[in-house]
């Protein structure tokens, strides 16, 4: 093993460059240096994203326990575009009396979250996987529980830690009924292996029990919305998009190339597990009037649209996750970028505050209209090609009946996305929320959301890359 062995982990290296980086400025700059530490922080993680995007080789190290290829960059890239966004949004958050003092850690337990993800995607080897996953949910209790002078923070963070916990003990036993059946912990050694049997049909049940509380699939849900609520908004975001994400691609690999012989038992298991996810989610979402709630349940329906990529079993499925990942990049995060900024102005979450919105803060009320409109799968936003896409690769697998449920669903999830449109557009309010601007890293933010929203559905030839790589998978 030489130097060029360790620069296939480039995007890991960097990132932990990135971290010494913000500790030791965080540990040895002047009280008034440490007032731009959001600058020093977005500026060089805008750094490394971009070069995460500069050409790279591609290979395995380790006896082939972290493997790395042009999908994996493609996905760890989109990740970073998420970060970038979230960090973007943290500003007006940190300046609070109670986290201002805690700054600079709550960017680097991001950044900690952030290489276990990456560990997770590159993972040949399950020991290196469920390194990367306890590396990556572990800080993530920390941040949901991070404004510790609130009791629902700090009720998030211990019922996260607490699901985490369970969840990882029972993926720890599938995987040890694997590796009984197998003798194998190499992803590569064990597909070949894995023949359909109680032992191994087990296994992989615990396994994937496992992984869909990672993903809120029901009935795996429980502690979605209870979370999302009492989290900093900043850190809901990102709960519900970079961490969501990075679980569907895991699994959606692992699914194609490890359980490929237990295709027939996993594909029964999946189209009842995304009925019943996306109808549960779109029901509850009804309810709600907490708009953190409400999209908390709206992440578990969009978790069950994903999940129909895996259910199509192709390489081109696998290209229609990666899309939806990143489509519902920018529509989640604009809209909770959104929500934070009205949250640190007044402190109201109800859907019911946002009567009026319009009348005094018309660009912020736009913003969150156009996220909810591609949410909801509206042409011409880039919601609408990501969900077209997905359906089309299930369709092609022949689920007709799971499409035509999840277009119906599409349906009921139009009329809940439409209420808070409703609130901000045509409801009267005779003491709306007051006029304000958001600060600039908010707007940059907001602004790249909107972009992404407009533009990357329209423009085809991402959708195309995205296609080519996954066929080379």
């Amino acid at each position: 093993m030489d130097l060029s062995n360790f620069l296939l982990m480039r995007h890991e290296i960097s990132l932990v460059a990135l971290f010494v980086l913000l500790l030791g400025y965080d540990l040895f700059a002047s009280d008034n240096a440490k007032k731009h530490f959001q600058l020093v922080a977005c500026l060089l993680f805008a750094v490394h994203t971009l070069v995460g995007f500069c050409p790279a080789a591609t290979g395995e190290v380790f006896g082939g326990m972290y493997v790395t290829n042009n999908m994996h960059l493609l996905v760890k890239n989109i990740l970073n575009i998420g970060v970038l966004l979230v960090f973007l949004q943290t500003n007006a958050w940190l300046q609070t009396p109670n986290t201002v003092v805690k700054r600079g850690e709550f960017f680097m337990l991001t950044i900690f979250t952030l290489f276990g993800m990456y560990l997770m995607i590159s993972s040949g080897h399950f020991l290196l996987f469920y390194i990367g996953l306890e590396t990556a949910s572990i800080p993530l209790a920390t941040l949901a529980a991070f404004d510790k002078y609130r009791h629902n923070s700090a009720e998030a963070g211990a019922k996260y830690v607490l699901m985490a916990a369970f969840s990882s003990g029972v993926m720890l036993f599938g995987i040890s009924l694997l590796y009984g059946a197998t003798g194998a912990l190499y992803f590569s050694d064990i597909a070949p292996k894995i023949v359909s049997n109680p032992m191994t049909i087990l296994g992989m049940v615990f396994f994937l029990a496992g992984m869909f509380f990672k993903i809120s699939l029901v009935p795996f849900h429980l502690w979605t919305a209870d979370v999302y609520e009492g989290a900093p908004t900043p850190v809901t975001a990102y709960l519900s998009v970079v961490s969501k994400g990075a679980a569907v691609f895991v699994l959606s690999i692992l699914a194609f190339h490890v359980f490929t012989n237990l295709a027939v038992e996993w594909k029964l298991i999946f189209q009842w597990i995304i009925v019943i996810t996306i109808t549960a989610g779109n029901l509850f979402a009804v309810r709600q009037n907490n708009i953190k709630r409400f999209l908390a349940f709206s992440s578990i329906s969009q978790a069950g649209y994903i999940v129909l990529g895996v259910l199509a079993g192709s390489a081109f499925g696998m290209a229609t996750i990666v899309y939806y990942i990143l489509a519902y990049l920018f529509s989640n995060i604009a809209a909770f970028g959104v929500i934070a900024s009205i949250e640190a102005k007044t402190g109201k979450l109800n859907i019911s505050d946002y009567n009026g919105l319009y009348q005094t803060n018309p660009k912020l009320s736009l913003t969150l209209v156009l996220a909810l409109f591609s949410l909801g799968g509206i042409p011409i936003f880039v919601g609408f090609f990501s969900k077209f896409f997905i359906f089309f690769a299930a369709a092609e697998a022949g689920y007709y009946v799971i499409v035509f449920i999840a277009l119906l669903n599409t349906i009921i999830s139009l009329y809940y996305y439409l209420l808070p449109i409703k609130a901000m557009l045509i409801n009267k309010n005779d003491s709306p929320i007051e006029a304000f601007k958001t600060d600039g890293y908010n707007r940059i933010s907001l602004t790249l959301c909107v972009i992404g929203i407009v533009l990357v559905g329209l423009i085809s030839p991402i959708f195309h890359y995205i296609e080519k790589l996954s066929a080379g998978m």
